[in-house]
């Protein structure tokens, strides 16, 4: 019994607190992303209009995540993380019992807004919990982490919707309450971790931070467009169905399963310079390739590549721990959410309509981004900078 509790006790930590929270996300919001274009369009009969209005409403709480600091004059990060992680939860869980296009934008902007908090929490906590010499190669177990969430996911849709035949409503439903009960339970069984540094309980914004903040804004453009119109494209134009959008979002997992912690690595031994350089490069190449591709197969494998590339982002989260002073994480978090939300609340709307012209010039417009954000790696310094700093 005692070795039992000293196991216990061992366990009691702030990384696996993360680690927990990180598991019991994808759960539940896997479901929500990986059923939403096929509920939408066999449901709800949704268009490119209507879609890109949805995903912008799904947006709208991370721009004012900046609000959270506000949250936090009454409650401690830790538990606001996990009421936000039991607020996700609850809105997938009841998303299937609004198939139409206001109960959905309603559901999701509940889902959203527990969704936006959380992540912004999580990475608050990890950048104050974790030191920075560990931060990428954690932040890379992160998302093995989630991987391995996902994979449970994805694979369970497969059965109960593909071989058991299972509703929507009832999928939304299992997932939705599983996680609740799971977060209520490390809710019960972590202590409650203090930070080392008392966070700074207003807004900042600082000079020194703009370039952390141009990547920010940059990197939210990138990802609307491979969350909303990549798989879009998959069902749209060449008629995926779930069970083949859930293996497409295996085989994603499966590789950051595999390679993610390994990229964490990398990115201490190589320096977020020449590695951010690698991901922008590599997403000119794939949206270019997004917006020529005819057959459904190399869409498909632009699609796992592009999201491979999601794990070389780390960079832009560990440059930021090393330049920002420790008492302004909690705060630049909700303030980076924002700036990185700004895009994704006007490009979801604004490209739907382009959509509807011309679906290539999407992508054609997500190579300009990654453009941009190209030369703005040129401005993150090298690894020798940081050595001689």
């Amino acid at each position: 019994m005692n070795s039992i509790k000293k196991h216990l006790n061992s366990y009691n930590k702030p990384e696996h607190l993360l680690l927990s929270m990180a598991f019991i996300m994808p759960i539940v919001f896997s479901v929500w992303m990986v059923l939403l274009n096929n509920f939408v369009i066999e449901k709800a009969a949704f268009t490119g209009k209507e879609i890109g209005i949805l995903q912008s409403l799904r947006e709208i709480p991370g721009f004012l995540a900046f609000t959270a600091i506000y949250v936090l004059l009454f409650l401690k990060e830790q538990t606001f993380a996990l009421i936000a992680l039991a607020l996700t939860c609850i809105g997938v869980a009841i998303t299937g019992y609004f198939p139409s296009v206001i109960g959905l934008y309603l559901t999701t902007m509940l889902m959203s807004t527990g969704f936006h908090y959380f992540e912004t929490m999580s990475q608050s906590l990890t950048l104050q919990w974790i030191d920075k010499e560990r931060t990428p190669h954690f932040l890379g177990k992160m998302l093995s982490v989630k991987s391995v969430a996902s994979l449970l996911a994805y694979s369970t849709i497969w059965l109960l919707m593909e071989k058991l035949t299972w509703s929507y409503q009832a999928t939304y439903l299992l997932f939705g309450t599983l996680g609740l009960i799971c977060t209520s339970f490390i809710a019960i069984k972590f202590k409650q971790f203090k930070t080392p540094h008392e966070q700074t309980k207003k807004l900042v914004l600082r000079k020194r931070y703009w370039l952390f903040y141009a990547l920010t804004f940059f990197s939210g453009a990138r990802r609307q467009i491979f969350v909303v119109f990549a798989g879009f494209l998959m069902v749209e134009k060449f008629n995926y169905s779930v069970a083949d959008i859930s293996a497409l979002f295996l085989i994603n997992y499966v590789f950051n399963w595999l390679f993610a912690a390994k990229i964490g690595k990398l990115i201490g031994v190589l320096g977020e310079r020449i590695v951010l350089h690698i991901e922008y490069i590599g997403l000119i190449l794939l949206f270019i390739g997004y917006a020529l591709v005819e057959n459904a197969h190399i869409a498909a494998g632009l699609y796992v590549v592009d999201h491979l590339f999601f794990a070389l982002a780390i960079a832009v989260k560990s440059y930021f721990q090393k330049i920002a002073l420790p008492e302004d994480i909690a705060a630049s978090a909700g303030v980076s959410f924002s700036i990185n939300h700004i895009a994704a609340v006007v490009i979801p709307v604004l490209l739907g309509m382009v959509w509807i012209v011309h679906p290539s010039w999407v992508f054609y417009i997500g190579a300009g981004v990654a453009c941009c954000s190209l030369i703005l790696a040129g401005f993150v310094p090298s690894k020798e900078s940081w050595s001689r700093a």
